[in-house]
This record gives C-alpha cells, structure tokens and sequence, in this order.
C-alpha cells in the first residue's frame, strides 16, 4: 500500500510529497509516543508516583544505548532499498531487505543478552535513591529479555518507508500501541485476572505489543502483501551484502550508539543534583511533550530521506537537494508553531501526568528553557535525514556526535554544576546545543558529500 508513486516521489511537488510521505509516520511516531506517554500516565497514578516516572526516564537512554547499535543497520535499508527502487532493480531491494533483517536481528539477540546482565550494573553506577535503582533495573531486564521478539517490526518500519509505503508500518504501529494502551493499566494495577506488577507491567505490555507487531510485519513481508516480497532465501548472509550493509550501517550505529550513551551520561549529570528524582522525573514528562512535538518532524524527515535517496538513484541531484532544502524550511516553521504553544499551556500539559507541585515547577522549568532551541532542531533533523537516504553515514554520525558529546554534555555540565546554577543550568546548556549544532549540520551538508551514490 504505497502512499506515494514512484513517479510522485520523483516528480511532483516536492513539500506535498513530504506530506504525502510523512504523515503516515507521523501517526506512527503519535502512536510510538503513545507507548511512553502511556507508561508515563499510569505511573504516574501508583503511590511512588515520582521514583516510577524518575525510573522510566533514567531506563529508556540505557536501553536505547544498548540496542542503538542493532537499530543503525536500519538506516542502511533506507539507503539501499530506496536507491535501488528509484534505479528499477526491485529484485535486488528485497534482497537488501532480507539482509538488513537477518543482521539487525542476530546483532539485537547478542546486544538483548548483554543488556539483561549489565543493567544492575550500570543503573547502580549513577548512585541514583535505593528505590528508583529497583525500579530501573526491573523495568530494563524485561525489555532487554524481549528485544529479540521486538526488532522485527523496528526494521519493517525502515524497510518499508524506503521502498515509498508509509502507510502499512502506521497500521502495524496503530494495531500494537492500542493493544498497549488496554495492557498497561490491567498489568500496572493488576485489574481483573492479572497481577499486579507495578512499573514491571508496563516493560511487559511493551514486549508483548511489539511481539505481536513483529509477527505481522514478518508475515505481511514473506506473503508478499506489501509490494516487496521476501523469500527465505534473502535471509541467508550473502558476503557481498554483509560488507555493503556494514559499510552504510556500521557508522549509523556508532553515532547511534554514541548518542544512546550520551543521553545515559547526561541522566548521570542530572543524577548529580541535590534534587535529583524531582529533575529526573520532571524531565521524563517534559522529554515525552518535546517528542509530541516532533512528531511532524519524524514525518517530514523520513520523506527526506525517501526522496532524496530514490532522486539520486534515479540521477536527480537536483530534486534531492531541493527536497532538503524545502523540507528543513518547513519543519523550521512547524516548531517554532509549536513551540510557542506548548510554552503558553506548559503548566497545564506538566499537570496532567502527574500531581507532584515539585516536579509540576520543575517541569514547567524544563519546557521554558529547552524550547527555546526546538525549532533549530529542524534544521538539524532534515540535514541528517539527507545523509542518512544517501547512505553517507559518516558525516550523521559526526554531527550527531558532536551536538551531544562536544556540544550538550558539556555545556549541560558548565552550566548546571560548574557554575552552580541547578537544573535550570542544565536545561540551558541543553538547548544551545540545538542551536549551535544546527549550524555545524548545515556547514557540514553544504560541502556535497551526499551527492554520490552509494549503489553500483
């Protein structure tokens, strides 16, 4: 179910094919929010209320460090399924997407294994409460044992949003985030027949959604449902395709990875001030508000990423640099919109999940501070977006890099305990980080890297 022809994607006016991409995956970024926004409203009503929510926030960038290195092979099936569709050569896409498969999947069981064993370890090591380091740690094992389950639907979702379907993956998504939505509460509270688990409840809705989810898009890509069709054969690791694949994917994950890690060092950074569980937890709510916000920028990035990557397969330089050039002025536009509305009812949106007057003004504290660098967030969004639909990985992983680890850490670290003042010193330096790592992002495109192809 392809939401854009071939021929729109090539030829029709370049901000409504973006649209026309994107909005599929902007209800599923929605739907993909829902996920955490869920986790975080239902915990937010248990009796810990603050230690569950500082513990959901402390887990995700751990988690997201560990597996970040699998999910980097997805952004070589964009470059390889979409370039290979704008050259005609779907034969060869389907192989590509056999592949990306096998190897993110091998690559996410190891990274599952080493998760469940070194979670008590690295929580332990921010000397973060007693009781949000349990919490953490028992909401992490249960996601890290269902990892494996899990990657199927992640990879579908790059697959198909390459090959030009939008649409499917926002169903797949549709389907597992309301099955989550009825499982959280009744695993969280134990109503009816299940247990009560608590924060564990929440980590098991998740596995079990995504289980599901992954179960379809496996059948709907073998049974050749959605315009590429996978045979048992595309799986089996052909040498030539494992190098091409690690040659894109490899430098997609380290920066994937290194921004996994950097965010898990910016949680030690905010574990480091005297109100460290009302930071936490406060920046867990207004985190998931700033993701709500990007969700026209997911859309509109992928589309990038889609035109750019099928415009240079069919030799169209120029359309693929107009598609970024548009794409980043829209998106720009878009967040200052929304920045400016989220600010005005920031007291309202931080009240809603949860009753805490401390993490309410903390919260409020945050959104002040960081939106203030959003809508620069653009600009660095579509750029990396351009790298990643021409497989040039390299220069996203150094500018994704360099926007938390020279720029972010640091800065959040001067500001909010060198210099003394607190958690609103760590939301600043935060949100410089988007402004001036936007500028290096444009510099860094401006040099053409991205023009070459990266199919035979």
């Amino acid at each position: 179910m392809r939401s854009v022809s071939k021929d729109q994607i090539l030829h029709g006016p370049i901000v409504r094919v973006l649209f026309l991409l994107g909005w599929p995956i902007m209800v599923s970024s929605l739907l993909g929010t829902a996920y955490t926004l869920a986790d975080t409203f239902w915990l937010g009503r248990l009796d810990d209320a603050r230690n569950a929510v500082a513990a959901l926030q402390i887990s995700w960038p751990i988690i997201f460090f560990l597996i970040s290195f699998a999910f980097g092979f997805g952004s070589a099936g964009i470059a390889l399924v979409s370039q290979y569709t704008g050259a005609d050569n779907i034969e060869e896409a389907e192989k590509s997407a056999g592949q990306v498969i096998s190897i993110s999947m091998l690559i996410g069981t190891a990274i599952a294994l080493i998760g469940f064993l070194i979670s008590p370890f690295i929580v332990g090591s921010l000397g973060l409460e007693h009781d949000v380091s349990l919490l953490s740690t028992e909401y992490m094992r249960l996601i890290f044992l269902g990892l494996p389950f899990m990657f199927g639907s992640f990879t579908f979702g790059f697959i198909m949003r390459a090959y030009g379907d939008t649409i499917t993956p926002m169903l797949v998504d549709g389907f597992a985030v309301t099955l989550n939505i009825i499982l959280d509460p009744l695993l969280i509270f134990g109503i009816g027949p299940f247990p009560e688990m608590g924060i564990a409840g929440a980590a098991l809705a998740t596995v079990l959604t995504q289980s599901c989810a992954t179960l379809i898009a496996l059948y709907l890509l073998f049974a050749g449902r959605v315009g590429l069709k996978l045979a048992p054969h595309h799986l089996k690791l052909e040498r030539a395709k494992v190098r091409k694949i690690l040659h894109i994917g490899l430098p997609a994950s380290v920066g994937q990875s290194a921004t996994g890690f950097g965010f898990f060092i910016l949680m030690y950074v905010i574990a480091m001030l005297p109100n460290d569980t009302i930071a936490l937890a406060a920046y867990g709510i207004g985190d998931r508000v700033v993701n709500l916000i990007f969700i026209a920028i997911n859309g509109l990035s992928a589309g990038i990423s889609t035109v750019l990557g099928q415009s240079l397969g069919a030799q169209d330089t120029r359309r693929a640099e107009e598609s970024v050039r548009k794409g980043t002025t829209v998106m720009f536009a878009i967040l200052v919109t929304c920045a400016v509305l989220v600010y005005i009812f920031r007291g309202t949106i931080v009240s809603f999940f949860i009753s805490d007057a401390e993490v309410i003004a903390e919260g409020k504290a945050f959104l002040s501070y960081f939106l203030i660098g959003i809508p620069f967030f653009g600009l660095f969004s579509g750029i990396n977006a351009a790298f990643r639909g021409s497989g040039h990985n390299v220069p996203s992983m150094i500018i994704e890099s360099s926007r938390l680890w020279v720029l972010r850490i640091p800065l959040a670290y001067i500001f909010g305990i060198t210099l003394g003042y607190g958690a609103a010193g760590i939301w600043i330096g935060m949100a410089l980080s988007n402004v001036i790592g936007s500028a290096f992002a444009v510099a860094y495109f401006k040099t053409g890297i991205w023009k070459e192809r990266v199919i035979d």
